[in-house]
């Protein structure tokens, strides 16, 4: 699955492009992987001309010249960034979700480019990647059954399962409306009934009157979803009633977790050990036949907001159910080089700017005809951002410090790549003395966009900062002072606050640095309409504010590079916010 690097060129074999991955069937088509192979090998060409004495002359003499103020930002240009993002974003890369061929592909790209710059590998063993151990678990679906009351159903036609392993063997069954507790609304279905060692069915939908945002503090505290509770309480499984998302969804959630996999993380495994069944209206209805309400009219009662009563279902109703899991550890990979910088004891120190270079991925069963998740905003603008600051920063004089340059994966299912490096590093954590974040930076709001969500984007001309004054004093003047003197976007700082409702200091990258003690500084444009859409595409980007915005931190790096001392963390993040 992952890349494998056999040399210093780190070619790698046709195997290596076998993910099983798909565009609109799940077959893999051999004539777009050959296409693929020669898009790379043109990449290869161009990066072997990088490489070759004359660029690396013409590179050379670049750096022999005065530095201006704050480096080469003029080497950061809109044309540059759109180059690298129509390949980043592009239907190739089939939406870069983590793990997948897309992800390797993109992963390549960057390597190469960081090989043709002369940056050096700061990955595993030589290399530009640090591998990012992962789980992989798929449904096995001739060994996965269940049987409702004496009839049996087939899984993907009648019933979807959660990723857990189970043998569930005649228990007793129990309804329990909605399912939810949220204490500080006196919400508890369970009242009068008991779910030990039972099946435990519910609707599993949020009460009326209660919305996501009702769900505060961690799960177990004030609220329990109907899993949460279940397992708590000893029941053996849970089963939902299918609702009108889930099957419109059906096909793709049966690839999801039969056919693509569901992938964890290190200690991230779901806290959930028991099994979660949806089941099909045909499957539901056979459950509740002869019971005192059948399956349509508490469907109907939970749809209108109407009270559900919870009750057990007659005992000579069974439930038999046995999920199999097949599992396999695979990898994925962050990509980092290293800048050296010029000072012989400051280049010991590292300036980080890093990005997320996955998404979401693709999905051959979601409606309409377009089915991949491109993400040029998410993370493609930071992802490219980036990789045109290291350009600019090879062809140009080297600063005193050295630039730590770092695209994580995985940032979309939990800022896996991120943390693996903080818990990880390829170099010593303290000696990072600031991380850069980017994090969405291509739109901004444009003339006769009447889309309300698009409202919230920042004015052309403004970008919103999180975390500069949040841990260093020193950070937040040096951040203001390089901007106010060089290009003086307008900085918004509007969701600089961990208590912010929208959370975004906890929802990107640069937590996990920030976690560690090193100050950071997180650069974004917010939420718009195409935010994790089929829509989010090159198009829609606006690459001249891009370029003043990335300009602009290249100039904050270099700042940063050059100082006589590092920025002094006085304000430590409490541990409140630390364990968040």
């Amino acid at each position: 699955m992952l890349l494998r690097v056999r040399s210093s060129l780190q070619f790698f074999s046709f195997k290596d492009w076998n993910h099983e991955r798909t565009r609109n069937d799940t077959k893999y088509d051999h004539r777009h992987a050959l296409n693929l192979m020669k898009q790379f090998f043109s990449l290869l060409l161009i990066v072997f001309v990088l490489s070759s004495p004359l660029a690396a002359q013409k590179r050379n003499g670049s750096a022999a010249a005065a530095a201006p103020k704050y480096g080469n930002t003029d080497g950061v240009t809109a044309a540059q960034l759109k180059d690298h993002l129509t390949f980043i974003a592009s239907d190739e890369l089939e939406g870069r979700d983590t793990p997948s061929r897309g992800l390797d592909i993109a992963a390549m790209y960057i390597a190469q480019h960081l090989k043709g710059l002369g940056l050096t590998p700061a990955g595993d063993e030589g290399t530009y990647f640090q591998k990012v151990p992962l789980r992989r678990a798929k449904v096995d679906i001739e060994n996965t059954r269940l049987n409702l009351n004496g009839q049996t159903f087939a899984y993907g036609q009648d019933f979807l399962t959660s990723l857990v392993n189970a043998n569930v063997s005649g228990a007793a069954v129990v309804f329990a409306g909605n399912g939810w507790v949220i204490k500080s609304k006196n919400v508890n279905p369970y009242q009068g009934i008991d779910v030990k060692d039972k099946v435990v069915v519910v609707v599993n939908n949020l009460p009326k009157g209660v919305t996501g945002a009702d769900l505060k503090g961690p799960i177990g505290g004030d609220w329990m979803s109907p899993a949460y509770y279940a397992q708590t309480n000893g029941a053996k499984a849970v089963i939902n009633f299918a609702t009108f998302s889930t099957l419109v969804n059906w096909e793709g959630t049966r690839w999801n977790q039969s056919d693509k996999g569901g992938v964890e993380f290190g200690e991230n495994a779901s806290t959930i050990k028991i099994p979660v069944i949806t089941v099909s209206p045909r499957a539901i209805a056979s459950l509740f036949q002869g019971e005192k309400f059948s399956a349509a009219n508490l469907f109907n009662k939970s749809m209108a907001g109407d009270p559900i009563e919870s009750f057990d279902l007659k005992p000579t109703k069974r439930v038999n159910a046995t999920v199999a899991v097949k599992t396999e550890n695979i990898h994925t990979q962050n990509v980092v080089g290293i800048l050296e910088g010029s000072d012989p004891v400051l280049k010991n120190e590292y300036v980080a700017v890093g990005a997320h270079y996955d998404h979401v991925g693709m999905n051959p069963f979601a409606a309409g005809e377009d089915k991949i998740w491109n993400g040029a905003d998410d993370d493609g603008s930071g992802t490219v951002a980036v990789l045109s600051i290291a350009e600019a920063m090879a062809k140009g004089a080297r600063p005193k410090r050295s630039m730590l340059f770092i695209w994580h994966a995985g940032e979309e299912k939990g800022l896996w790549g991120s943390e693996y490096f903080a818990d990880h590093p390829t170099v010593p954590i303290t000696s990072i003395i600031t991380e850069l974040n980017i994090d969405m930076i291509g739109r901004y709001q444009n003339p006769g966009d009447e889309n309300v969500q698009n409202k919230q984007l920042p004015k052309q001309g403004e970008i919103f900062l999180i975390g500069s004054r949040m841990m260093s004093t020193e950070l937040g003047e040096l951040s203001d002072g390089v901007n106010k003197n060089f290009l003086n976007l307008s900085f918004n700082f509007k969701y600089d606050d961990p208590n912010d409702p929208e959370q975004f200091f906890y929802r990107s990258d640069h937590f996990n640095y920030a976690k560690k003690g090193v100050p950071i500084i997180f650069y974004m444009d917010g939420s718009h309409a195409d935010y994790h859409q089929v829509t989010d595409s090159i198009e829609k980007i606006n690459f001249e504010s891009m370029e003043k915005v990335t300009r602009t931190i290249l100039a904050t790096g270099w700042e940063l590079a050059n100082r006589p001392t590092r920025p002094k963390v006085d304000k430590p993040l409490p541990a409140s916010v630390i364990s968040n």
